[in-house]
């Protein structure tokens, strides 16, 4: 049996890549930047995608003839993504850091942040810092899109376990309440044949209400709230917990 370290361990993320980024993932994302109002930016926009993950986002922005940066800390991840870049022609440039302290004043028309890439900090001081950091990353007049799984929406899926199977892995995914409702304790095992893999994760989850305060308090105007990136209400009928905000002039 191994264990790993969780979301700033590159094990984790190489373990547990094929259920994290299936294919069905990379579809979707073509999908949504084919269809969402909320993935839509003016021809050539620059946009960067902060914790960008294997490319799953950046590879199809950058065949739309966007400027594409993306972010991440864990080198597995961007190796991936470079990869498919190359294969899909798609010119993005990547960079390895911190999304509490990457730099590039004013160098973005849109930051995304997308499929719950935020809260994994321990110091819920560090989560509002990135928002922080995507302030300061858009020209006046940008767009911020961060999308994650409100915690209004997990209140209904919390329970019982998942089990997905791919192939002949199988992957029990067991979510535990924290803190009032603060945080979520994910508890994922992976079998391999005789192998076993397991890693425990633990980050903030937000309500709508929250999260709205937290990115009006970075900065932000015009912060809109939805439930899925087809721009529907965010009520009882949502999907997801989508913010879209402006760094006003």
């Amino acid at each position: 049996m191994t264990r790993t370290g969780g979301f700033q361990d590159d094990d984790f993320w190489t373990e547990f890549h094929d259920f994290l980024f299936s294919e069905q993932r990379h579809a979707q994302a073509e999908e949504l930047l084919g269809t969402s109002p909320l993935l839509s930016f003016p021809a050539g926009a620059r946009v960067l995608d902060l914790c960008c993950g294997p490319g799953v986002f950046t590879v199809p922005l950058a065949r739309r003839g966007y400027e594409v940066t993306g972010v991440d800390l864990s080198p597995a991840m961007l190796d991936r993504a470079r990869k498919r870049s190359a294969e899909a022609g798609a010119p993005v440039r990547y960079v390895r850091a911190d999304a509490r302290e990457f730099e590039a004043p004013g160098g973005f028309d849109a930051v995304l942040n997308l499929f719950t890439s935020f809260g994994y900090f321990e110091d819920p001081a560090d989560n509002a810092r990135v928002l922080r950091t995507m302030y300061a990353c858009l020209a006046p007049g940008g767009t911020l899109v961060l999308d994650l799984a409100g915690k209004e929406l997990l209140a209904r899926r919390v329970t019982p376990p998942k089990v997905v199977r791919r192939g002949e892995d199988l992957m029990v995914q067991t979510d535990t309440v924290l803190d009032d409702w603060a945080r979520l304790r994910s508890d994922w095992v992976l079998v391999r044949g005789d192998r076993v893999t397991r890693a425990t994760l633990v980050w903030f989850v937000y309500s709508a209400v929250e999260l709205r305060r937290m990115v009006a308090e970075a900065g932000f105007g015009r912060v809109e709230v939805f439930g899925g990136f087809d721009g529907r209400p965010y009520d009882e009928n949502a999907e997801r917990l989508v913010v879209r905000a402006v760094r006003e002039a």
